[in-house]
């Protein structure tokens, strides 16, 4: 009944916000965080849309930073968005300037390709980058895309500007956040336990723990971690929309985990106490 992680067509998502506020009700979702990378432009129209259903919105992000020269995802609920919307137009920007070095690149092999037409706040990804290139007939689908291009150690690859943990997590609680790191164990920058401690030591107040990439036995390591340090446990399934790519069985699926609410108060309480 609780979803703490997902997106729309704001980042990388393909629902609008009262799309995927329509989605989370029918799936049985009570309590849906909105969490497009680097930007809050998604709130109201899903907070206006929520209006009509039984569901309760989290308002929230997840910042990009860059940790031993790897993404590394920070999910932050109920920041003061009046403080924290001029420093995410900054990460915007960097994320507008590293989508144009990818299309550049993707020229310079001889893969032109013209990216859509953005809407303000909007924060432009490799997903909307792959979705080019397939119009533009240079690949059948977006996994090609990634797999040719786009992966991380792809030739069209391109990092994100450098922002440390430490300044993300600084960044999110002094605009009132809780920060959590998203799916620990998709991190590819070093052991997750090692990591950790520096997310901690940084100020870190909870991990994600349920996602769908993480296995059933990693759940109860991330468990005993957050036990040992006390930190808050969230879970979401990391929902982009549905996948025309992928059989329904073999898609993400709006709550899929069946996280229970109570794991909500907790974030709330944290929330209350960065005020």
């Amino acid at each position: 009944m609780l979803e703490l992680h997902c997106h729309t067509t704001y980042s990388d998502g393909t629902l609008t916000p009262s799309e995927l506020v329509a989605a989370a009700a029918a799936s049985g979702v009570r309590a849906l965080a909105i969490t497009d990378h680097d930007t809050m432009s998604g709130w109201d129209e899903a907070f206006a849309a929520a209006s009509s259903y039984n569901l309760e919105i989290v308002p929230g992000l997840e910042l990009s930073t860059v940790h031993n020269g790897r993404s590394l995802h920070i999910l932050g609920f109920y920041p003061d968005a009046n403080k924290l919307r001029v420093p995410l137009n900054d990460r915007i920007e960097g994320r507008f300037r590293r989508s144009q070095e990818m299309v550049e690149k993707l020229a310079a092999m001889g893969y032109a390709i013209e990216l859509p037409a953005t809407s303000p706040g909007m924060a432009p990804g490799r997903p909307h980058i792959a979705s080019a290139l397939v119009k533009a007939g240079h690949a059948k689908s977006a996994r090609e895309a990634f797999d040719r291009w786009l992966g991380d150690n792809g030739p069209a690859y391109v990092h994100y500007e450098k922002f440390s943990i430490a300044e993300g997590i600084d960044l999110l609680r002094s605009c009132g956040a809780v920060p959590v790191w998203a799916h620990p164990y998709l991190f590819r920058g070093g052991d997750v336990e090692e990591v950790l401690n520096e997310l901690v030591d940084a100020g870190l107040m909870g991990v994600e723990i349920y996602h769908p990439s993480h296995s059933s036995s990693q759940i109860e390591k991330l468990k005993k971690m957050c036990l040992d340090r006390g930190l808050l446990a969230t879970g979401g399934s990391d929902y982009h929309g549905p996948d025309p790519e992928r059989k329904p069985a073999d898609s993400t699926q709006l709550n899929m985990l069946h996280l229970p609410l109570e794991l909500l108060e907790p974030v709330k309480v944290a929330a209350a106490s960065l005020k």
